[in-house]
């Protein structure tokens, strides 16, 4: 064989070793999804790209009311640019840009995810807030009203990615207890979905806490769930039942959702709790289980807002950890007395550790402050921070702009000077 030959063959041999590695590029590429995903060819998988940055714009689809007294609407959310959503955690919310149409002033308001992950959309709900009954004189709910009177399907929304830590664990081996008062079912519903959806062996029981028959939100939807899921146990308590509600068929129990009631239905053993719930309830029941004996990493809550408060009161004395809806806070010792100076307003107040965040203090004090998510996510309560040094337990989801500080998951190191 001549050199002339010898080389000519050994061109032959890498073009066919190149040609042979392009098809198998291009046969993985084609084989990926149903290998990586398990669906055919075609479809569509949920990519599992990091979720979206800034805000990203949704079309109101569809409005369905969840309860009889038409107080709870849920709206089911669709991207307009047509991409796959990414899976989100159960339990987590979203975060809106809302332009009031009346005054044109825009507010950010945070609202969880009422069902369980899906490629195609969202669904949240959202109740009406009415003045409290012992102040009629106060305005009814800005946000909730908004999206009851004016938000209507075809209408295009800005919104924030998922966010926040109150989730449901995926391990199952813990029996599950979902704990709701009124419109705090929403983020139950999406821990429920999902696990009935993909964890039906797990053992699930959920305590719903309301007044009457008429605020009842999903009341078919969970009695189907529970004639089709034997490991889903459903107590409804109704506080003040109305002369249609019939015990056993409307609901389990009469009074509220607390310790007792919860001592003699569970069986014996661990359990994990997620509970979410307006103040009240949140203020006796989460303590309470801790004062069960119920150890801190089987309790996970989150109050309307998301709102943060300590686990146990009595820990305020000393430098503890404190779950919140998005966030988890380090107390400060009450001893501790700093200055803290509100420009804006003209006011200097002393933080004396009593508020689990500095929105916490200003609104208990009278300072305006902006707000939505209350959990470090949305960045509505960023404020330029003159001077001092503001301490967050965990790194908020917002990424904060130099020299500002978030006042909703932010508590004093120094005494400071805030631009509110």
């Amino acid at each position: 064989m001549t050199a002339l030959e010898l080389l000519a063959f050994i061109n032959l041999a890498l073009l066919l070793q190149l040609a042979a590695g392009v098809g198998v590029a291009v046969w993985r590429r084609r084989s990926a999804p149903e290998a990586a995903h398990g669906v055919p060819a075609g479809d569509v998988a949920p990519t599992t790209s990091a979720a979206w940055p800034g805000w990203r714009e949704f079309r109101v689809v569809r409005r369905v009311f969840e309860d009889a007294a038409q107080t709870q609407c849920s709206f089911h959310l669709a991207p307009v640019d047509g991409a796959p959503l990414t899976p989100f955690k159960p339990g987590q919310y979203l975060t809106f840009s809302l332009q009031l149409a009346d005054t044109k002033r825009q507010i950010t308001r945070c609202y969880s995810l009422s069902d369980g992950p899906a490629p195609a959309g969202y669904r949240i709900t959202v109740k009406r807030m009415l003045p409290p009954a012992e102040h009629p004189e106060l305005p009814p709910g800005v946000s909730s009203s908004h999206f009851h009177d004016r938000v209507q399907e075809g209408d295009i929304l800005r919104v924030k990615a998922p966010a926040g830590q109150f989730f449901i664990d995926p391990d199952p081996a813990v029996p599950t207890v979902l704990i709701a008062g009124g419109i705090g079912i929403t983020p139950m519903m999406s821990m429920l979905r999902w696990c009935v959806a993909q964890q039906p062996q797990r053992t699930i029981h959920l305590f719903y806490g309301l007044r009457h028959g008429g605020e009842h939100a999903f009341k078919q939807v969970l009695e189907e769930l529970v004639a089709s899921h034997p490991n889903f146990h459903l107590n409804v308590v109704y506080s003040r039942a109305g002369p249609g509600d019939v015990q056993g068929r409307d609901y389990q129990h009469a009074g509220h959702v607390d310790v007792d009631l919860l001592r003699r239905v569970l069986p014996h053993g661990r359990h994990r709790f997620y509970v979410c719930g307006p103040p009240p309830m949140m203020a006796s029941l989460v303590p309470a289980l801790s004062a069960w004996g119920v150890g801190k990493e089987d309790i996970h809550f989150e109050a309307f807002g998301p709102a943060s408060m300590p686990l146990d009161p009595s820990t305020l004395a000393q430098p503890t950890e404190a779950r919140t809806g998005g966030a988890a806070l380090i107390d400060v010792p009450i001893d501790v007395r700093l200055d803290v100076q509100f420009s804006t307003a003209g006011r200097t107040l002393v933080w004396d550790g009593h508020d689990a965040s500095l929105l916490d203090f200003a609104e208990r004090h009278g300072v305006d402050v902006d707000s939505g998510c209350r959990s470090g996510s949305c960045g509505s309560c960023e404020t330029k921070l003159f001077r001092g040094t503001v301490h967050y337990a965990h790194k908020p989801d917002h990424d904060i702009r130099p020299g500002h500080c978030l006042l909703c998951v932010g508590t004093p190191e120094t005494a400071l000077v805030l631009e509110a």
